[in-house]
């Protein structure tokens, strides 16, 4: 008879993981990738390191995943601020001070997101939220366009500009400024990004 996982083997498995993403994450969000070697994760986790290889063959597939469902919290703060009732510069303007503003609140852990060089499994993930965000900001480029909001453009050559300018334009308050300096960028990146398109 093949063994087949209780519910409570699979819930504690899933605790597990959860906890080793957790410990990575607080690891990248304090010094980077580089922070996060499998011996610092598992003793912030508090197991063994052994076990992490359990759960994550390689270092690589572990960044991954915590790329992953690091960047998907921002695509859906981002999603949730473009879905906004308003018009649509409006809410162009908030999706994207709310992309500036999360990731000015973890410095460290954005730019790990955005910039900090990594191997090619995690850079294909940081390629796919790319065009993740860039999928955001076309649907509301289209819908502003179609109701001359707007400058007529190519919407999603447009959208995958405004994430270029947003990585960016990042760079210098993530690694550094005055909390007053990175107060007053991010009130300049997000009317770039609305001059960019010709919002009216």
């Amino acid at each position: 008879m093949a063994y087949r996982e209780t519910a409570q083997v699979r819930a504690r498995k899933d605790e597990v993981r959860t906890l080793i993403l957790e410990a990575a994450r607080g690891l990248v969000g304090q010094g980077g990738f580089r922070a996060a070697q499998m011996s610092a994760v598992a003793a912030r986790a508090g197991i063994a390191t052994g076990t992490i290889y359990r759960y994550f063959p390689t270092q690589s597939e572990l960044f991954a995943e915590l790329f992953r469902g690091s960047s998907q919290r921002e695509v859906d703060a981002m999603q949730a601020a473009a879905a906004a009732p308003g018009p649509c510069a409006e809410r162009l303007a908030g999706a994207v001070a709310v992309f500036i503003a999360r990731a000015l609140r973890n410095r460290r852990l954005a730019y790990a997101l955005i910039a900090e060089p990594v191997d090619p499994q995690v850079e294909a993930e940081r390629l796919e939220y790319r065009r993740a965000y860039a999928r955001v900001l076309e649907k509301l480029l289209e819908e502003g366009i179609a109701g001359g909001e707007f400058a007529p453009q190519d919407p999603h050559l447009s959208a995958a500009a405004l994430v270029g300018l947003l990585g960016e334009t990042l760079l210098g308050p993530l690694v550094k400024s005055a909390p007053s300096a990175r107060e007053s960028a991010a009130d300049a990146i997000v009317s770039l990004c609305l001059r960019a398109v010709g919002a009216r």
